[in-house]
């Protein structure tokens, strides 16, 4: 496994989780819009990195070749790596990802945003796994 792709991951996961939950504290403040797209796009950039990882570690560990984020989950899943709901969950994840160009619609950025906590948990699921 590439450790540098491994500790990008690790830190953009922490700050997910930490702008997640400093997003959380302001839900009744001013500044709550701000903190929730920036948590947003910290989450965009987070599946980013993480999908890369795990295509990394499928070609390194399975000498397995996937171009795209959902085959490096089916593929992580068929390997054992990712439990079912897990992977379910991680689908639907980049699906989201993949709307987070429409967050300038206040109701799109309000369902994403909702779904981060259950996002979050579950890439922690892997994270540990990978570690």
């Amino acid at each position: 496994m590439d450790l540098k792709k491994f500790k990008d991951f690790e830190s953009s996961l922490f700050r997910l989780e930490e702008s997640y939950k400093k997003t959380a504290e302001n839900k009744n403040n001013e500044n709550y819009r701000f903190f929730r797209d920036s948590a947003i796009q910290r989450f965009e950039f987070t599946v980013e990195i993480f999908w890369k990882l795990l295509k990394n570690i499928a070609k390194e560990n399975e000498g397995i070749i996937c171009n795209s984020p959902k085959s490096c989950i089916r593929e992580f899943f068929a390997s054992g790596y990712i439990k079912e709901s897990n992977a379910k969950l991680l689908m639907e994840m980049i699906d989201d990802r993949n709307m987070t160009s429409h967050t300038y619609h206040e109701e799109v950025a309000e369902i994403i945003f909702s779904k981060l906590k259950n996002y979050i948990n579950c890439m922690f699921d892997i994270y540990k796994t990978i570690k």
